[in-house]
């Protein structure tokens, strides 16, 4: 009986360490799958960190083109803030030529006008004074038009 009681603890204790090897090749594997999946979250966490870093980058360069887009709308619009700048005093020079040449024309018709209107009076032309027509008016006063136009009267003398 005793050799039954030793055979049985050997199979008891052999059996053992078969399952200990089993356990251990059990977590081994675990520690395998462990690892994997360990490094999977990392490289998944670098991909991450990766995107976070080129989405920042790309953000970076949108964010520059914008502004060189904005610079040269700014560049544009200040040159033609120039421009115009430029047209409206070129236009306040014409206009201040035109307004001299107006105010030429408009004197120079107003003279044209009085000696028309003068002419055009049904006063009597009478006689002669210094190269100028003398013409005597409705009441009776002489009077002739001088190089400005206007009449100028004569003296009962």
């Amino acid at each position: 009986m005793k050799n039954v009681i030793l055979f049985c603890f050997l199979l008891v204790c052999s059996s053992s360490f078969y399952a200990q090897e089993a356990s251990s090749i059990i977590i081994k594997e675990k520690k395998e799958k462990l690892a994997i999946e360990k490094k999977k979250i990392d490289q998944e966490a670098k991909d991450k960190v990766l995107t976070a870093a080129e989405k920042k980058k790309k953000l970076a360069d949108e964010a520059k083109v914008k502004k060189v887009a904005a610079d040269k709308k700014k560049n544009e619009l200040s040159a033609a803030a120039k421009k115009e700048v430029k047209t409206k005093k070129e236009a306040a020079t014409n206009m201040s030529a035109n307004k001299a040449q107006i105010a030429k024309d408009n004197a120079l018709a107003k003279a044209t006008a009085t000696k028309e209107k003068a002419s055009a009076t049904k006063d009597k032309v009478t006689g002669t004074y210094n190269g100028h027509k003398v013409y005597t008016g409705p009441k009776g006063g002489k009077y002739y038009i001088n190089k400005n136009g206007n009449k100028t009267y004569l003296d009962k003398k």
